[in-house]
């Protein structure tokens, strides 16, 4: 079998220099020069890694690697860039790069790396951890079925449920932003108004929280977005009605 790379670089000469010697190596190469391009091809075809540099037009290689962790909490994500900081490396890791390696660079190590990253890819990394289900309070999500249980319950999720769910979850205690989920749910093509977004939140309150007007999950911090905890965390004056 031949493993798929999914190759998101926009500097032309490097693009061609990795596609020829990652085929040298026996690798399926698809390469792109930009986010929304690599974005396109990982919803339509089948990827055992990505590279992705992080500076690209249109859409950058951290929305590309947020984008496909929401899809895909498996396949191993590389990036590959100019950015040489250490909150660069930080930053990178938390949106769910599996490594970061800086330019310049020697080939062989980025070799060996792809070489490493797909075997776990292929064998099934022991340490991954899928996103299948998630637990609070009284609620159970099932991410594989669509369907959650509070209390003796069933709710059936849609997908864009289950996606913002998701995200959310994956960045719990944090303030995630209204352009962020529509980036993250919706696409770079499609931007719903962020009144759809409110609705799903109230949407969430209803299915999970105990009193939907008091919110202890799901919050909405006014001007800026949406914050899941956990934990029960009391409404504060951030709630938006």
């Amino acid at each position: 079998m031949n493993f798929r790379i999914l190759l998101a670089e926009d500097e032309e000469t490097l693009q061609e220099s990795l596609k020829i010697n990652l085929e040298a190596e026996g690798y399926e190469v698809v390469a792109v020069d930009n986010g929304m391009a690599a974005l396109t091809a990982f919803k339509k075809q089948r990827f055992d890694m990505a590279i992705l540099d992080i500076m690209m037009p249109e859409v950058d290689g951290l929305a590309v690697c947020e984008q496909i962790r929401l899809e895909d909490t498996e396949m191993p994500v590389l990036f590959l860039t100019a950015k040489d900081q250490p909150q660069d490396r930080i930053l990178g890791l938390k949106k769910g790069a599996d490594d970061y390696l800086t330019k310049p660079f020697v080939l062989e190590e980025l070799l060996l790396r792809v070489k490493v990253m797909v075997r776990h890819s292929a064998k099934g990394d022991k340490n991954a951890s899928p996103l299948v289900s998630y637990k609070f309070g009284d609620n159970e999500i099932d991410f594989i079925t669509y369907k959650a249980i509070k209390g003796n319950n069933e709710i059936n999720l849609t997908k864009k449920e289950i996606k913002l769910l998701k995200l959310l979850i994956a960045r719990k205690n944090e303030v995630v932003s209204r352009s962020q989920i529509l980036q993250s749910v919706w696409g770079y093509d499609v931007y719903p108004s962020t009144r759809t977004i409110d609705n799903f939140i109230l949407a969430f309150r209803k299915h999970f929280e105990d009193d939907p007007k008091n919110p202890q999950y799901f919050h909405s911090i006014r001007g800026v977005g949406y914050k899941f905890t956990d934990v029960p965390t009391p409404s504060a004056e951030t709630e938006e009605a």
